[in-house]
């Protein structure tokens, strides 16, 4: 198949199991009115939020040699738009359980260690992506990263990849991203306040101003900062632009925000092509509405983003 420049590396992905209920107490014992269970992680999800905008992209990273087969199975769907790429590692890939409650529209997440990541499997997996990746090559790692020399394997991985000149991309948090910050030569990072915050080793206010000035600090070491807001939508900054967005319209109902970050990220990268930042920031906070809206799962992209009213502007 014919495959874009983006590569997304997950090492800590997940099954995301998601249970719909209503009026749920502690002790409860309740039927559930759904249940879905579909292979995820945060570097999967951007996969399939570019395979829900007609984008072809690369699935990478680790995946449990027990359940690939299912996994295949699960995502056959979008087989003309997802070029599985795993790096297989002994054992089974993590259930990540999310609790709806309809309801009172309420969410709870569970999430289980990944027990995927080993020395041997990350080598192997350096290997692969050396056959997948290319000067042009977009290659995002996101999501949950191992700890311990476990992540100085990853430090390893990603300043190897970055000497063959492709662009990278960072979506994780913690520890994690001031390792992978502090050497610099990063493309792009997108960190919600809060990681922001974890980030700097201090307290940012969700405010414009406060955010801006945050990030100019990281601009020696990356290119483009995305911060995600919530509701409040997103802030791009840059040396040469600052861009801020958010959704205008009427207000929509969001029963589930699970992924919705990844979703930002894959509409922000699929439109950055064209080098016009407030309009990928557009097109990533219509994408995320969408995704919040539950829309994702019963119309396309061009049903859905003629339903979304955005704002964007120059803040700097």
């Amino acid at each position: 198949m014919k495959t874009s420049g983006i590569i997304t590396v997950g090492l800590c992905p997940c099954w995301d199991i998601t249970c719909i209920t209503e009026n749920l107490n502690w002790g409860d014992h309740k039927k559930i009115s759904s249940q879905t269970q579909t292979p995820a992680g945060k570097a999967f999800n951007i996969c399939k939020a570019l395979a829900w905008l007609d984008s072809e992209s690369t699935a990478a990273g680790l995946w449990g040699w027990d359940d690939y087969q299912a996994m295949l199975k699960a995502v056959e769907p979008l087989k003309e738009y997802i070029n599985i790429k795993f790096t297989l590692s002994p054992g089974q890939t993590r259930q990540n359980i999310t609790i709806v409650d309809t309801a009172n529209k309420k969410n709870m997440h569970l999430r289980a260690k990944s027990e995927l990541a080993s020395l041997d499997s990350l080598k192997l997996l350096l290997s692969d992506l050396q056959k997948l990746i290319n000067p042009d090559s977009l290659c995002v790692f996101a999501g949950a990263m191992p700890d311990g020399i476990l992540l100085d394997e990853t430090l390893s991985i990603i300043e190897t990849i970055k000497n063959l000149g492709c662009k990278i991309v960072i979506d994780t948090s913690g520890q994690p991203l001031k390792s992978i910050v502090a050497p610099g030569r990063i493309y792009l990072i997108k960190p919600n306040v809060e990681e922001l915050s974890e980030l700097l080793n201090k307290k940012i206010a969700d405010n414009t101003d406060d955010l801006i000035a945050a990030a100019k600090t990281l601009l020696d070491k990356v290119e483009i900062i995305l911060i995600s807001r919530g509701k409040a939508g997103a802030v791009v900054v840059t040396k040469e632009q600052i861009v801020q967005g958010s959704y205008v319209g009427d207000e929509i109902e969001a029963n589930n925000t699970v992924s919705c970050g990844d979703f930002l990220l894959a509409g922000f990268l699929n439109a950055l092509a064209g080098n016009n930042l407030a309009s990928a920031l557009d097109i990533g906070i219509k994408v995320a509405t969408a995704r919040a809206a539950g829309w994702t799962e019963r119309m396309n992209w061009n049903e859905a983003k003629n339903k979304i009213k955005t704002t964007t502007r120059n803040a700097g």
